[in-house]
């Protein structure tokens, strides 16, 4: 019982948030959805946790780490986090709505 609590916790850890931009919603059209996902994160881990959150089928995981940009604030320069992105394609037929949130 304490397992499968912690693996669900673990699930949580792994996807952090939904990346709702215009590129994240026209991949939707083909069946695919954008998470920030944490840094040292595999592509089995992230397939396992969205397959556990969402009761989704899922058929390919790409990753992608971006970078963080060099900005200025207050004449000071500073560096924004870089972040991991993960491109999730679902089976035919699946599809997660991001809006909901998690049930």
């Amino acid at each position: 019982m304490a397992d499968t609590k912690q693996a669900a916790l673990s699930h949580y850890d792994i996807i952090r948030a939904p990346i709702i931009t215009e590129k994240s919603t026209m991949v939707s059209e083909h069946n695919q959805v954008v998470f920030e996902v944490a840094k040292g994160a595999t592509k089995p881990e992230i397939k396992a946790a969205v397959e556990a959150l969402f009761d989704v089928k899922v058929t390919g995981v790409n990753t992608l780490i971006s970078k963080g940009k060099t900005k200025r604030w207050k004449g000071r320069p500073y560096r924004r986090t870089d972040v991991k992105k993960a491109i999730i394609t679902l089976a035919e037929g699946e599809m997660i709505d991001v809006t909901s949130g998690v049930n």
